[in-house]
């Protein structure tokens, strides 16, 4: 199965968490006792749905196809105090990057970075009281019990904002899945046209001294992107969780340098200005077609952020880039 068919970012589950348990009404009664005062239990809590955060997964795939998520309901009360058995949690393992957001109000609830971090997606009802918490100086002898709070259905969306240290950003055709590839061990679908790359491709660089960081090549922006164009908001969310923007023009552009760069960032800006405020660097893309002399009068007229000329194919200027890259994440 190639890796565009089986990323998934994006699921809408049912969540249905269990209902409390009711409270027992229980008088105690033994062979020595005919009246005895109450001592009915409480009911156990209904079942939560949890997300765990897992730092082995990378996609929703596996929830894609589960649209209905049920936790089990809390026991009633018994008598002699015992308290009702709580209902069994039903845990969604989830990757890291996962924001979960309410389906009706779009409200963002809360977002799982940490491997093994739980947070409660939708809680169980609450168990009834048993009649003991009724008793009394005025009410000896409480005949009633609470009944357990009833669970929550409600329509849950998960959304996955892909986590890397750097994210490479760039029109389609630009280079980006080719400078992955041979930056790490990733093997993304290359072609020469626009939009081969339909998901966030990941790849772990290895640079010196057996250390490591993660780079993000995400599907090409287009001009009115973050208006929804083309593939549009769908991938630049992906962008708001990388360290470092690493922007990659080519250097056969129809346009300068310059002003492919400016287009990209103006793209962002629209979308978030907050992704203005990460560090920012840019590789020229596929410059062994350049001569010494074409190098140094588009030199002249770059943006005022670090600049390297690199090309995948002929594997220049890449330990240079490494070096940068590892720079501006440390």
């Amino acid at each position: 199965m190639a890796q565009g068919s089986n990323f998934v970012d994006y699921v809408k589950i049912c969540c249905r968490s269990g209902s409390g348990g009711a409270g027992s009404a229980h008088l105690h009664r033994d062979k020595f006792t005919s009246k005895g005062g109450p001592d009915g239990g409480d009911g156990g809590r209904g079942g939560h749905i949890i997300l765990r955060g897992n730092s082995q997964l990378w996609t929703l795939l596996h929830l894609k196809y589960r649209k209905h998520v049920i936790a089990e309901s809390g026991e009633r009360g018994g008598s002699s105090l015992q308290t009702g058995k709580n209902g069994k949690d039903e845990i969604l393992e989830v990757p890291l990057g996962t924001i979960a957001r309410d389906a009706e109000t779009n409200e963002v609830l809360f977002e799982i970075t940490n491997d093994g971090e739980t947070r409660i997606l939708t809680p169980g009802g609450r168990g009834g009281l048993g009649n003991a918490n009724f008793k009394s100086a005025t009410l000896q002898t409480p005949r009633f019990a609470q009944p357990g709070e009833a669970g929550r259905e409600e329509w849950m969306v998960l959304e996955l904002k892909v986590l890397a240290d750097v994210g490479l950003v760039g029109f389609p055709n630009a280079g980006k899945s080719t400078l992955l590839s041979v930056l790490s061990a990733a093997k993304p679908e290359i072609a020469d046209y626009p939009f081969t790359t339909l998901v966030p491709n990941l790849g772990i660089v290895s640079y010196r001294g057996s250390r490591s960081f993660i780079v993000a090549d995400i599907p090409g922006i287009i001009e009115g992107a973050s208006k929804g164009k083309g593939l549009g908001i769908r991938f630049l969310r992906h962008i708001e969780r990388n360290s470092v923007l690493l922007f990659l023009v080519p250097a056969d552009t129809s346009r300068t340098i310059k002003e492919e760069y400016s287009i990209l960032l103006n793209e962002l800006q629209d979308y978030n200005p907050e992704l203005l405020d990460k560090p920012r660097l840019l590789a020229v893309s596929k410059s062994d077609m350049l001569d010494d002399e074409l190098m140094a009068e588009m030199k002249k007229d770059l943006p005022e952020i670090p600049c390297l000329f690199i090309s995948s194919v002929a594997q220049k200027g890449l330990t240079e880039l490494k070096d940068l890259l590892w720079k501006a994440i440390s």
